[in-house]
């Protein structure tokens, strides 16, 4: 019981850590501020961090409802494809930014030219995990459309 409550509660902090963590985010990416950028891009991958392992340990952990419900869940399956397109949503901006911290990190120029497109493509992101916690409560309580 412990573990699921732990598994739960991880789940749930990790929504405002990544809300807030992608909106500070965007918030460097349309001021072109590197440092505010990779702040809240640091927030936004602790998020992912606690997301998936608490995810997948509910899912497939033998925590809460059990993998059946989970795997046979429409909501799930809806849950899952948000999941899939804020990843892959969030590639190319993760690159960048990944290179970014390795060219700061040598002292070298940083290109922020694509920042103002990566912050549209974090707003979509926002969107897409604002929608999750309602697909989730609709799949908790076992609503099929």
């Amino acid at each position: 019981m412990l573990l699921t409550i732990l598994a739960a509660g991880t789940h749930y902090i990790a929504l405002g850590i990544g809300l807030t963590g992608v909106w500070i985010r965007g918030r460097g990416f349309r001021a072109g501020d590197v440092a505010t950028t990779f702040y809240g891009d640091n927030l936004w991958g602790v998020a992912a961090l606690l997301w998936i392992g608490s995810g997948l340990a509910r899912a497939f952990g033998g925590l809460e409802k059990g993998t059946a419900f989970y795997l046979h869940s429409p909501m799930f399956q809806l849950k899952m494809a948000l999941y899939c397109a804020a990843a892959a949503l969030e590639m190319w901006p993760m690159i960048v930014l990944i290179k970014l911290r390795v060219r700061q990190s040598k002292g070298l120029e940083l290109d922020i030219s694509r920042f103002p497109t990566f912050a549209r493509i974090n707003t979509a992101e926002i969107v897409v995990v604002m929608l999750m916690p309602f697909v989730a409560s609709a799949m908790a309580r076992g609503w099929r459309p």
